[in-house]
């Protein structure tokens, strides 16, 4: 974790060109298909050796049978978490770790990779999930035991951490102590409220709907620091130049591939297919080409899945 520390106060040098692998073009069509161009965006030669799902293992699944019948697969995700999921303006691509799973697990399901990204929050996902808007929620979906009872989880598919953001040339705030007495920004419904409240009790917190929203409000002082996960915090400081990543994460977040409750069977399917890719090394390689742009110290092994409760 030190190292994604070290990673989001790199030069301007470095920053530039982990943005140009982020942006390397392609022409793509509407929903984000397989390329139609001689070029290719980030994470679409480890696309191109993705593996499809056999008739057998589509048979034991009646919703990735239908998912492959409609065409698509529909995510719920966003378009502008940088490292993870961002849409490029000039290619139309979206691009980055999450997306790049999704368009994998698309391509697995339907032989192609036909992903609709369908803009989900916090507050919005489970209830997307709830009445079949979405078929999976691949957005830094944080595993609770809690959560668990209202959606499935398949995965953990990468650990990350919360960690604490200010503007660059502030002191005295290095850890989760150091809230307390202080006013904090955090996104709503979000697992970072839960960890303010439980390591700095003191802490005044604000909330607002997006990250974007949150750092927007830091640079406009109404807040002394910003509280999120450390791979959303890693992408902002690499395109924010005002922020500076203070002390070490102080939690632990396994993120999961969100599904609907009770479909057990998609929910092995998805399983099934992590493995897969994690054996492929297909996994190592789409994070070496995304968050590993700017994260130093080597692959992290992927979590094991169903290692932890409500997985």
């Amino acid at each position: 974790m030190a190292g994604w520390v070290r990673a989001a106060r790199r030069t301007a040098a470095s920053i530039g060109l982990a943005a140009a692998l982020l942006t390397t073009a392609v022409a793509c069509t509407g929903d984000d298909n397989a390329s139609t161009g001689g070029e290719v965006s980030a994470g679409q030669g480890v696309i191109g050796e993705a593996p499809v799902a056999g008739e057998a293992d589509l048979a034991a699944s009646p919703t990735a049978q239908a998912i492959k019948a409609r065409g698509t697969l529909v995510i719920g995700g966003d378009e502008n978490l940088p490292l993870l999921s961002q849409r490029n303006p000039i290619t139309g691509s979206t691009d980055g770790f999450d997306a790049t799973l999704g368009k994998m697990l698309a391509k697995y399901i339907i032989g192609r990779p036909n992903v609709n990204i369908v803009t989900t929050t916090p507050e919005t996902r489970e209830a997307m999930l709830k009445t079949g808007t979405v078929d999976a929620v691949i957005r830094i979906y944080t595993i609770t035991a809690e959560r668990a009872q209202r959606v499935a989880f398949a995965g953990p598919y990468l650990l990350s951490g919360q960690a604490i953001a200010t503007l660059k040339g502030t002191t005295g705030i290095d850890d989760p102590g150091d809230l307390n007495g202080k006013t904090v920004l955090a996104v709503a419904g979000t697992t970072s409220v839960a960890a303010i409240q439980q390591r700095a009790p003191g802490a005044k917190i604000t909330t607002f709907g997006t990250a974007e929203e949150c750092v927007q409000a830091l640079e406009q002082g109404k807040g002394d620091a910003y509280v999120h996960d450390l791979t959303v915090l890693a992408g902002e400081a690499q395109l924010d130049s005002k922020l500076q990543i203070s002390g070490q994460p102080f939690t632990s977040e396994p993120y999961g591939i969100g599904l609907k409750l009770d479909d057990d069977s998609f929910k092995r399917f998805v399983n099934d297919w992590l493995r897969k890719i994690e054996a492929a090394g297909l996994w190592q390689r789409a994070w070496q080409e995304t968050l590993g742009t700017v994260v130093t110290g080597g692959v992290p092994s992927p979590p094991a899945i169903g290692s932890v409760p409500g997985s």
